[in-house]
C-alpha cells in the first residue's frame, strides 16, 4: 500500500493531475493506518488507474469496522476527490484524442454509462426535434428540457430523459418554459437545425432567451446550464450540455477557465468555438453505422467521460420505473401507432365524450379538455374540473 499511495510521484503527472493528488493528500494522511492495513499485489501505470485502484480500495477494501467515527466523513471527501479526479483526467483526453481512441473508450465505458439507453432517448429526440416546442406535449417538452415525471411512461419512454443534462432543479426556467413555450421556440429558432451554427445564431438566441426571464422572471436571472441543454438537444453535433454539479471537473479537465451560470459569452467563446480544434471532434463522419450515430450526436459525449460508479446505471429515472410496480395506465406520449401526443390526446378525449350522459358543456370544451390532457391530466380530471367550473 505504501508503495501505491506514493506512487503518483514517481508518475509523469501533469498540472491538473498533480492538483488532484495534493488534495487527496490532504484526506490520506488522516486515513494512513487504515490504508495501510490493506494489501495490494498490483500497481496501476498511470495516474488515472492510480485514482481508480485507491477508490475501489476506499470503496470495497477498506476494513469500516476499525474506522473512528471522525474517518468517515473523510473517506468520504477522499472519495469525491478521487472520482473528480477520474472525471478530470478522462476529460483530459479528449484534449488530445483521435476519433478512434475517442470511440473506443466510449465503447468501453457503454455498460456502465448506459449507452443503450442514452442512445434511445437520442433516437426519440430525433423525432420530435423539428416540431414546434408549441405543438409538443408537456411530457415531450420535459423530454426536449431534461426534466423526468411521473407521466414518462416507459412502454413510450424507455429511457431517462435526464441523461445529457437534467435541468429538475431550475424550477423557474421549467414554470417559463410551460407558461411561456412559444417564447422559447422563437428563441431556438434562430439556431439552424441543420449546415454550420454561426456566432450570431447564437447570439440571437440569447438574446431573446434572456428576454423571457427579463419579462416574467419574476426577478430571477436567465441561467445558462437550462439553456445549454435546449441547444445541446436541438444541435447535438454542436453545443455541449453543462450542470452545476459538473462544470468545475469539465473546466479543469478541459482546461478551460470557469464560467458562471449566467456567462453565456464565456461558454461560447471557452468552449463551443473550442471544438473544432479538437482532433476526434473534427474528423469526418465514420462509415460504421453505430461509429457515425455517436459522431452525429459527438458534443453531447463529453457527458460520458464523466465518472460513474458501478450503480449509475441502476438510478436511471427509466429502470427505477421499469422495476417498479405499477398500475396500467394510457400514455399522454405516443401510441403504438406512432402518432404524435396531441393525437392521442384527442382520440382519448374524443372516446371519452362518446360516452353517455355526457354533458352537452363539456362537448363545447373539446379543446380545453384536449390540452389538458396533452399536458399530463387524466382525460377524468379534466372532465372534472371543467364540471366544477362551468358545471
Amino acid at each position: 500500500m505504501r508503495k501505491l499511495l506514493t506512487l503518483p510521484a514517481k508518475l509523469n503527472t501533469c498540472p491538473v493531475e498533480d492538483a488532484i493528488y495534493q488534495n487527496a493528500l490532504t484526506c490520506i494522511t488522516d486515513l494512513a493506518l487504515n490504508l495501510m492495513a490493506v494489501k495490494v499485489n498490483d500497481y496501476p501505470e498511470d495516474f488515472l488507474g492510480w485514482c481508480q485502484k485507491l477508490l475501489h480500495v476506499c470503496e470495497k477494501e477498506i476494513n469500516f469496522d476499525l474506522l473512528d467515527d471522525k474517518q468517515l466523513p473523510v473517506l468520504k471527501k477522499l472519495e469525491e476527490c478521487l472520482s473528480q479526479g477520474i472525471s478530470q483526467v478522462q476529460l483530459k483526453m479528449l484534449r488530445v484524442a483521435p476519433w478512434p481512441i475517442f470511440y473506443q473508450a466510449i465503447d468501453a465505458m457503454a455498460e456502465r454509462q448506459s449507452l443503450a439507453e442514452r442512445k434511445r432517448l437520442l433516437e426519440y429526440i430525433n423525432t420530435i426535434r423539428q416540431l414546434p416546442l408549441s405543438e409538443l406535449s408537456l411530457v415531450d417538452l420535459q423530454t426536449i428540457a431534461g426534466k423526468h415525471s411521473a407521466n414518462h411512461d416507459i412502454d413510450n419512454y424507455p429511457f431517462d430523459v435526464e441523461w445529457f443534462g437534467s435541468t429538475k432543479a431550475a424550477k423557474t426556467f421549467h414554470r417559463l418554459l410551460v407558461n411561456h413555450t412559444e417564447l422559447f421556440e422563437q428563441a431556438l429558432s434562430h439556431i439552424p437545425l441543420q449546415g454550420e451554427v454561426e456566432k450570431t445564431h447564437y447570439s440571437q438566441f440569447v438574446t431573446d432567451y434572456k428576454a423571457i426571464f427579463a419579462l416574467h422572471g419574476d426577478g430571477d436571472k436567465a441561467p445558462l446550464m437550462p439553456a445549454t441543454r435546449l441547444l445541446a438537444m436541438r444541435r447535438p453535433d454542436v453545443f455541449v450540455p453543462i450542470t452545476n454539479g459538473k462544470l468545475s471537473a469539465f473546466c479543469k479537465g478541459l482546461n478551460i477557465t470557469k464560467f458562471s451560470n449566467q456567462d453565456f459569452d464565456a461558454y461560447y467563446t471557452e468552449l463551443i468555438q473550442v471544438l473544432p480544434v479538437l482532433a476526434w471532434y473534427r474528423c469526418d463522419m465514420p462509415e460504421d453505422d453505430e461509429q457515425a450515430f455517436i459522431w452525429q450526436h459527438r458534443a453531447l459525449m463529453f457527458d460520458l467521460f464523466f465518472y460513474a460508479d458501478e450503480g449509475q446505471a441502476a438510478r436511471s429515472n427509466y429502470v427505477r420505473m421499469r422495476d417498479k410496480p405499477k398500475a396500467v395506465k394510457v400514455s399522454a406520449g405516443i401510441n403504438k401507432a406512432g402518432k404524435r401526443s396531441k393525437e392521442t390526446a384527442a382520440m382519448i378525449v374524443d372516446k371519452a365524450l362518446a360516452e353517455d350522459g355526457v354533458e352537452d358543456f363539456l362537448h363545447d370544451l373539446r379543446d380545453t379538455l384536449i390540452k389538458s390532457v396533452s399536458n399530463g391530466k387524466s382525460v377524468e380530471q379534466a372532465m372534472q374540473l371543467m364540471r366544477s367550473i362551468f358545471g
